[in-house]
């Protein structure tokens, strides 16, 4: 009888010992711990109407966020951000914010995170703190617009074209931009487009780092007579325009030998864009404007001619300078006034 007693009294004890270390587990389990996250960045959701950025930047970076929460949760967190499983990616989304008109608006970056999608999907967390508390966001209100497209090449260089169509795409951009849309061209795009058609999209580029794509695709040929230009050597003819200020005031001289330099030259073009060109009265033309004067009548000042190639040809590619444009030397000379005679002399 005794040894039941013991064995009943001893069975308690395991029990109570049991259940009693049980609780400290699930007490410890329950104990709220913190987290810090360090260098999270805020990207900024797609808004057609809006042009939002952080200083220029499209993203903000938030140096530390403190979050708390239970131990068992925050110990998850840590390994998932940890061994790369999680990703603390934060959106803003401008209008829910209230960021819908031009100007600098200050994001509570505090009162942001508690609001965050992201961190509510962290399940149980809370946010205690953040540095910065304030991120200064930009925000440019955008129009729709019916846009002109250019297309470049892979080195940045201008591309003329055949056609493109449609012509001219519609784009967000500020109310007082003068943007064109743009497409490049790679060299199998130029290819293509010489043999048949070729499609790409055009984009528009807002900011640094701030390109968006249009909506549609626009349809690109170029003239097959680009492969086929001939080089040919040219006698041009030479114009001056002057400032309104400088006619009958002053003389442009340019030594001989700068202009025989000026005059001689040659372009690559097809048979019709070269006679178009020749039958020019004037193939070059020296700009001189007014103010040009003030560097004295001594100074030889130097300036670049322009090139009259005849746009219908250019827009076609069919016609170009082989070489850089001349540089004229050229000393603004003024005009003796006539000489009045002495009063009271015949």
């Amino acid at each position: 009888m005794i040894r039941i007693i013991r064995k009943i009294k001893f069975g308690k004890i395991a029990i109570v010992i049991f259940l009693t270390v049980l609780i400290w587990v699930w007490t410890d389990l329950d104990l709220d711990e913190e987290l810090t996250v360090s260098r999270t960045t805020i990207s900024v959701a797609h808004s057609p109407e809006l042009l939002v950025s952080f200083n220029g930047q499209r993203e903000a970076l938030i140096n530390n966020i403190q979050l708390k929460g239970p131990a068992k949760k925050i110990a998850e967190v840590r390994r998932g951000l940890d061994d790369g499983t999680l990703e603390l990616n934060l959106t803003l989304n401008p209008e829910r914010e209230g960021m819908i008109t031009t100007g600098s608006h200050t994001l509570k970056v505090l009162d942001f995170l508690k609001r965050s999608d992201e961190i509510k999907e962290l399940g149980g967390l809370t946010v205690e703190d953040c540095k910065p508390e304030i991120i200064e966001v930009n925000v440019v209100k955008l129009e729709k617009k019916s846009l002109d497209i250019e297309c470049f090449d892979e080195n940045g260089i201008l591309v003329t074209v055949e056609s493109i169509d449609p012509s001219k795409v519609e784009m967000y951009v500020p109310a007082d931009s003068r943007l064109k849309t743009q497409v490049l061209l790679t060299s199998r795009d130029i290819t293509q487009a010489r043999l048949s058609v070729v499609e790409k999209t055009p984009y528009v580029v807002l900011a640094a780092n701030q390109k968006r794509d249009a909506l549609i695709k626009v349809r690109i040929t170029m003239s097959p007579e680009a492969d086929s230009l001939t080089e040919y050597p040219i006698d041009a003819t030479l114009g001056i325009t002057l400032g309104m200020n400088l006619v009958g005031e002053y003389k442009p001289e340019i030594p001989t030998s700068n202009y025989n330099n000026l005059v001689s030259f040659s372009i690559f073009a097809t048979a019709a864009a070269k006679e178009a060109y020749e039958n020019q009265d004037f193939q070059i033309t020296l700009i001189i404007r007014d103010g040009d004067e003030k560097e004295g009548p001594d100074k030889v000042q130097r300036r670049a001619v322009v090139h009259n190639f005849p746009e219908e040809f250019v827009r076609k590619n069919e016609i170009g300078l082989k070489g850089e444009p001349g540089i004229a030397e050229f000393q603004l000379k003024p005009i003796s006034p006539a000489k009045t005679p002495p009063a009271g002399t015949n």
